[in-house]
């Protein structure tokens, strides 16, 4: 499947709503943290094949604000699971030249998975390969309102009005400095976005594969990206003015 990717329209941008982990482990008759360790795997696999590529950025929803509604015992092993990986993967990380940063609210995650997850922010910031988002604690209604709460802070202080336009917005969300995403893929046959990149996903193309995430494979990510690069992404605009663009 690889060979058939076109390397030069590959999306700059790829999120992956990771879902599965729990019904893979109920298929395979174990607890779901079963799943979340296999899960991790794929994330291996998937970020190894991103920087293969030459794929910029990979946003990663690995855990939302709703998420903590979960059974206590499977949130404890979410952090303690994320802790153990971030320490196992740091030297994947710095070999393969990869950036890590986060996006969501930190500060309600245990204090030993926040100074884990600032080291590694640390340790890789000068890294200019492939920059791998995780989305921790996050969910696009709770960034919306911080974004709108910070930007009505500054205006206060600094004694502006409105109206106010989208460049200024896009500055106060947690991805100001990272592109939208181009290609969103979700596992496990679910068809929606829960929560994830509002703002961000407005011209995103979307791919839903019925395949759980510790299934998911580098030729899965292969075949998404095929079916990306066969969708012809207007923006509005027809196929006719798509094609008088493209000449100029």
């Amino acid at each position: 499947m690889k060979d058939k990717i076109d390397l030069k329209r590959l999306p700059d941008h790829i999120a992956i709503i990771m879902d599965g982990n729990g019904r893979w482990a109920k298929k395979t008759g174990q607890p779901r943290l079963f799943g979340h360790k296999n899960g991790v795997k794929a994330v291996h696999r998937v970020t190894e094949a991103c920087a293969e590529m030459g794929i910029k950025y990979l946003s990663l929803y690995a855990f939302s604000t709703e998420n903590w509604n979960r059974p206590i015992a499977e949130v404890t092993g979410l952090m303690s699971l994320l802790v153990e990986t971030l320490k196992v993967e740091l030297k994947t990380l710095t070999k393969n030249n990869i950036k890590l940063s986060t996006i969501g609210d930190l500060s309600k995650l245990p204090a030993k998975t926040q100074e884990v997850l600032k080291q590694a922010i640390l340790d890789t910031k000068m890294n200019n390969g492939l920059h791998l988002i995780l989305a921790l604690n996050y969910s696009s209604r709770w960034e919306i309102i911080s974004a709108i709460n910070a930007m009505l802070t500054d205006f206060d202080t600094q004694h502006k009005k409105g109206p106010i336009d989208e460049m200024q917005f896009v500055q106060y969300l947690n991805t100001a400095n990272i592109p939208d995403p181009e290609l969103l893929i979700r596992t496990s046959g679910e068809h929606r976005i829960s929560n994830f990149l509002l703002w961000q996903l407005a011209y995103c193309e979307l791919y839903f594969t019925e395949t759980l995430w510790p299934d998911f494979s580098k030729e899965n990510l292969y075949e998404a990206i095929i079916d990306y690069q066969s969708r012809e992404r207007r923006f509005g605009l027809t196929s006719e003015q798509l094609e008088i663009k493209k000449a100029k």
